[in-house]
């Protein structure tokens, strides 16, 4: 059997380093005519999910071609959209912000101040959860 030379497949695809966490730096993009910025909701499977528009509505939105499988959007996480001119309550995904330009969004003053931002998961946080359960000596001997 011939060696793996790792030419191509999932090892060429591994070694790619961008930047810290896979992020690199980039230019801030803000939204133009016809876009808008959007909160993602829920995902709904096959490269679609339901975001909220900062427009107040709700729409259906499906993950372009470029992004998909390249860019990993969740919910909760701040993207701009493209809305569509023949279909009000469906648009695409142009672009995933990350946390740190979603924070100079909202500085800058794009973001109204009701959107709340994913922080991600503090560690003290889960300090809190080791109090809420106490078990006595009694429990513990009957499991």
């Amino acid at each position: 059997m011939p060696k793996n030379k790792g030419k191509g497949g999932k090892n060429k695809k591994r070694g790619k380093n961008e930047g810290v966490d896979g992020e690199e730096k980039r230019e801030l993009l803000f939204k133009e005519d016809g876009q808008e910025y959007a909160q993602v909701v829920r995902m709904l499977g096959n490269g679609r999910c339901e975001a909220t528009c900062i427009d107040g509505v709700k729409r259906m939105c499906h993950i372009r071609g470029k992004m998909h499988k390249k860019v990993w959007i969740s919910a909760g996480d701040l993207v701009l959209v493209g809305l569509r001119d023949y279909q009000d309550d469906k648009a695409d995904i142009i672009l995933k912000y990350y946390a740190e330009e979603a924070r100079l969004l909202k500085a800058y003053g794009e973001l109204p101040d009701t959107i709340k931002l994913s922080e991600g998961i503090d560690d003290d946080a889960d300090d809190g959860l080791e109090d809420l359960i106490e078990f006595e000596d009694e429990d513990i001997d009957r499991i």
